[in-house]
């Protein structure tokens, strides 16, 4: 089966090595395996509340219980489930646009945000004309990572004034060169910005960074938080939908802004998507588990190949993004060839860059997947520009990442 020696003894000398870290991550697991049981259990979850509503979607019983699951999972006072939300970028954009108005600024802690985010705002002319927020009059302004990629809060205090109304955070790496940010940053920033006013907004993109760690940046102090069912909290069941939860105050807005003002959460029908987004959620610990201990593994092998890695195999993890650069667009087609030709759909395919909404330059995608555009199954992906990264995120199993691996190490050994 592993007919590439070389490869496969790489691998195997790697996850040896990385037992330790292994058993750490297998126990933070265990804690939130049991943080989503409990929230279920509490809620009396029953098998009634997997009937699907219709129409209008009123007094469904099985969206409210989910929601109220999520709120007490991620330590926020209410949340928004839906599978009206299309993706992550469109759950960011519904708590941006619900909560900020016009002559409001907001500024990102964290540098540039990802790609279709920086679209949306307006920074660029790319879209301007289709509703981004500063034709609404919403300033944007943006607080550079330090050389270290580390937060600098003395530069965030400078930009915040009396009109600052957010605060904006992303978490994860993003198609950037840096670790992502981690729950304890996160903490601190929280803290420093209340310390300059107290009803600013902190709000944190926490795309790709469910269940990393013991608690989610609502349980640390931030205001509201998004993400995507496709990624992380779906566990690899959810088809669709995203989530937004936090202060009430917030997700009050934020359900305004998804439906209208009148009726907010009281309508939307679920769909028939409340099992596989429970089922989704109870898996997604162990789930997620799994493709961290991949992207792990990832990178204690690429590092030891010679490539740069971000971050390292022993660095503090708060997403499931695993970088490796390349500076080669041969290289980055290779790997992403392998990824695809390991993966149980459309493995016969050759992923080529191609224009993608939202990207001023192609991407290469690979992800035979399930469902389309899930980063909680594993895929690989990089825009085509120097110093040409790979972006690995997902994995559903320990198992098929360790063997998309073998096919990467092999092609790229010879």
């Amino acid at each position: 089966m592993f007919e590439h020696k070389k490869a496969y003894g790489m691998i195997c000398e790697a996850e040896e090595s990385l037992r330790s870290i292994f058993s750490e991550h297998d126990e933070k697991a265990l804690i939130n395996q049991q943080r989503v049981l409990s929230a279920m259990q509490h809620n009396r979850l029953a098998e009634r509340h997997f009937s699907s509503s219709m129409g209008y979607g009123y007094n469904d019983e099985g969206r409210d219980i989910t929601e109220a699951i999520y709120a007490e999972v991620f330590g926020a006072e209410k949340a928004l489930v839906r599978p009206h939300i299309v993706s992550g970028t469109h759950a960011i954009w519904l708590a941006l646009t619900g909560i900020l108005r016009p002559g409001d600024n907001f500024v990102s802690a964290t540098g540039e945000p990802y790609d279709t985010i920086y679209s949306n705002i307006g920074v660029t002319q790319s879209f301007y004309g289709m509703g981004t927020l500063r034709e609404f009059g919403i300033e944007y302004r943006q607080c550079d990572l330090t050389d270290k990629g580390d937060v600098d809060l003395k530069a965030l205090g400078s930009l915040i004034d009396d009109a600052t109304k957010m605060v904006y955070v992303q978490r994860s790496t993003g198609y950037s060169l840096r670790d992502a940010v981690t729950v304890d940053t996160i903490a601190d920033i929280v803290k420093f910005v209340k310390g300059i006013r107290e009803d600013i907004i902190v709000f944190v993109d926490n795309c790709y960074g469910e269940f990393i760690d013991t608690v989610d940046p609502t349980g640390v102090g931030a205001d509201v938080m998004a993400g995507s069912l496709i990624k992380n909290p779906g566990g690899g069941l959810a088809q669709s939908g995203g989530y937004i939860c936090g202060k009430e105050r917030c997700i009050d807005l934020v359900a305004s802004r998804l439906t209208a003002p009148s009726i907010a959460y009281e309508v939307g029908a679920s769909l028939g998507t409340t099992r596989s987004y429970l089922q989704g959620l109870f898996l997604a610990p162990s789930v997620v588990n799994s493709a961290l201990k991949g992207a792990i593994l990832t990178a204690k092998v690429m590092e030891s190949l010679g490539y740069r890695v971000f971050p390292r195999y022993d660095s503090p993890r708060s997403d499931i993004i695993q970088a490796i650069v390349f500076n080669d667009p041969q290289k980055v087609l290779d790997y992403c060839a392998a990824v695809q030709a390991s993966s149980p759909v459309d493995s016969y395919v050759t992923p080529e860059a191609w224009d993608m909404p939202g990207y001023d330059e192609p991407v290469v995608m690979a992800a035979g997947n399930f469902i389309q555009g899930s980063s909680i199954e594993l895929s690989a992906d990089s825009p085509m520009r120097a110093p040409y990264v790979v972006y690995q995120q997902g994995g559903l199993t320990y198992e098929h990442v360790k063997i998309a691996l073998y096919e990467a190490v092999s092609k790229l050994l010879g």
